[in-house]
């Protein structure tokens, strides 16, 4: 038994220290591998109103020392470095909970609360960063419209490929106004400054997966993290950009200072969310930045002190095609993940398709050839009753249908009818631009 402590408030310690990027001043924390004990009165009433005002303090100070994440110098693919940057809420390091494992307990000095709230001899005690739970059960859709939107200010960014990948993909992430918040697997709108020469109105909005969890990169609550590729055609004669092409919202976010203004609208999104069954398993299939919203499932599951940690008993596969090995997305996350996950929780595959080849015709491989080479775990896992998700360009669907088409009728099987199965089951969810 798993008991959170859900009395006591978690935030990052933070040290913060002034520093400038590209002539803006912003504020970085670093992460302490010291915890703060707290002990609380006995009374009930008591209980409460402390825990209140240690929320309220600890919101204060989080939002004086202005949200802010050490920036990481373009194209270094550390955005996440887990020993220096993987602490968690202040009660230790990521490594020893890695090497931890399941096994891993509060220390014996540690204070939770008065002998008298303490919980059975037989249970065993961990942190659990809860306050943003309930956005489970009471979903936020629309904080802010498009026609009235939010103002959100960007942090950070930086590249996340490596510099002879192709193309530019960087992580983005922005602190939210007060009062807006979003879960895992919606999506954010982003409103670009000008006006549309073509249509003399202004800029339609631009919908991206969100690549963080509720609780934000920061782990306060306040920040939402994007994975934007930067659209850029080139002319195929000259070679060259055509700046007259180019995608205006994901240049304005890739070329944005931090301090920038951004205009949002949002949150909005039902068919991407975790399934409500925590021993349900999770198939995540992403093609470049479709990895987005699985980066946030995958923390959540498997990196975060949250009760879906915890309580977390299925197992998650994920799935990514990219063209080059510079390009793969997260990578560092992803191995502080598969060292941080039970064994056998957690499966990744990488379709790598101009440096791998697939073992059915010994051409490319691209993730729909992944799923046919591990067909059988594929059908078996959604037969009992796990639940897969495709995220990225919609290009990708065509070839996996075709594939999944075929490999049921080798099975015997009617697709139609089994791909009308898994949807009526909401076991099917799809999500590509």
């Amino acid at each position: 038994m798993i008991i959170p402590t859900k009395t006591l408030h978690r935030v990052t310690n933070l040290l913060i220290i002034a520093s400038t990027l590209t002539g803006i001043s912003c504020f970085q924390p670093t992460l302490r591998s010291t915890r703060t004990t707290t002990k609380f009165p006995s009374s009930s009433t008591s209980l409460s109103v402390t825990a209140s005002n240690i929320l309220k303090e600890n919101n204060e100070r989080v939002k004086k020392a202005g949200c802010g994440i050490p920036v990481v110098r373009s194209g270094d693919c550390l955005l996440f470095d887990p020993e220096e940057e993987g602490k968690l809420q202040g009660t230790g390091s990521l490594s020893s909970r890695i090497h931890g494992g399941a096994n891993f307990v509060l220390p014996k000095d540690a204070t939770i609360a008065e002998p008298a709230l303490a919980p059975p001899l037989d249970a065993t005690v961990v942190d659990a960063q809860h306050w943003l739970e309930h956005l489970t059960d009471d979903l936020p859709l629309n904080f802010a419209k498009p026609n009235k939107p939010a103002t959100a200010t960007l942090l950070a960014r930086t590249r996340i490929i490596s510099d002879d990948a192709p193309g530019d993909i960087q992580h983005i992430i922005l602190r939210l106004p007060e009062g807006m918040h979003y879960v895992e697997g919606q999506s954010l709108s982003v409103l670009p400054p000008g006006v549309d020469a073509k249509t003399n109105k202004k800029y339609s909005p631009r919908l991206y997966s969100i690549a963080s969890t509720r609780y934000g990169d920061v782990l306060d609550g306040n920040t939402i993290s994007l994975c934007v590729r930067r659209a850029e055609y080139y002319d195929p004669a000259t070679g060259a950009v055509d700046p007259a092409k180019k995608g205006v919202c994901s240049n304005y976010l890739c070329d944005a200072m931090p301090g920038t203004q951004v205009s949002v609208a949002g949150p909005v999104g039902k068919t991407m969310l975790l399934p409500s069954d925590s021993n349900d398993d999770v198939i995540m299939i992403a093609t470049g930045t479709g990895v987005a919203p699985f980066r946030g499932f995958m923390h959540r599951l498997f990196m975060e002190d949250t009760v879906a940690r915890h309580m977390f008993g299925g197992t998650a596969w994920l799935v990514l095609g990219v063209p080059t090995s510079g390009g793969l997305l997260y990578k560092q996350e992803f191995d502080a993940m598969l060292q941080n996950a039970n064994p056998g929780q957690l499966k990744i595959d990488y379709a790598i398709s101009r440096e791998m080849t697939n073992s059915i015709d010994g051409g490319k491989l691209y993730v729909q050839h992944v799923i046919a080479q591990n067909a059988d775990e594929f059908f078996d896992r959604l037969d009992n009753g796990a639940s897969a998700y495709f995220c990225g360009l919609k290009g990708m669907m065509p070839p996996i249908l075709e594939t999944l088409e075929e490999v049921a009728a080798q099975k015997g099987l009617d697709w139609s009818e089994k791909l009308k199965q898994w949807k009526s089951n909401h076991q099917w969810h799809v999500e590509v631009y």
